[in-house]
């Protein structure tokens, strides 16, 4: 069966985006965009939430046409406009690049796409993480922590009732000082 992988950049103190919105503070060079491309090229599908996939489309379709983008850029338009998308969203009427659009997180419905060939799921976007999590959704967390106190904005994790433990399956630093953080959760542990 196919795992649920939250895979997501994040400051020290745990937030995904500033105040504003703002992720300039994301220091991804091409060490860790290849990594990125790398993993997620093994992926079966993307699973965003509407702000996510907004976000993205706004550039990736394209971002490989600029002869100016780096070879990893490319790679990762080509990887992203290539790979099929699931969005879920109340509001989004039409989404292009091999997309599929859903209203809400139906747990039967996540566990038959997850029971489907192919790839590993990997997961975007905080309120949607959120959604899955509550859910007990989340088999996998990539977390690239990224040296820096971005202060206030947008947790990664929000507050929960309930404990989930997880077991450290790698850890890897970059040369820009970023570390990953791959944990699967802990069956035994329960979510």
């Amino acid at each position: 069966m196919r795992k649920i992988v939250l895979m997501m950049s994040m400051s020290l103190d745990g937030y995904i985006e500033g105040p504003h919105r703002e992720i300039d503070w994301h220091q991804v060079d091409d060490e860790l965009h290849r990594h990125f491309n790398d993993v997620l090229a093994e992926m079966g599908a993307f699973l965003d939430g509407r702000v996510t996939y907004q976000l993205m489309a706004r550039y990736w379709p394209t971002a490989d046409a600029d002869p100016q983008a780096p070879a990893p850029v490319a790679e990762f338009a080509r990887i992203w406009r290539n790979m099929p998308k699931v969005v879920f969203s109340r509001t989004l009427q039409h989404a292009d690049w091999h997309t599929t659009i859903v209203r809400d997180v139906v747990v039967e419905d996540i566990l038959a796409l997850k029971a489907q060939e192919g790839g590993d799921l990997v997961l975007g976007g905080a309120d949607l993480a959120a959604e899955f999590l509550r859910h007990g959704l989340v088999d996998e967390f990539r977390v690239y922590v990224h040296p820096v106190l971005v202060g206030r904005g947008k947790r990664l994790f929000p507050e929960a009732d309930a404990l989930t433990l997880l077991r450290l399956k790698d850890t890897r630093r970059f040369g820009n000082g970023v570390v990953l953080l791959h944990y699967e959760c802990d069956a035994a542990g329960g979510r």
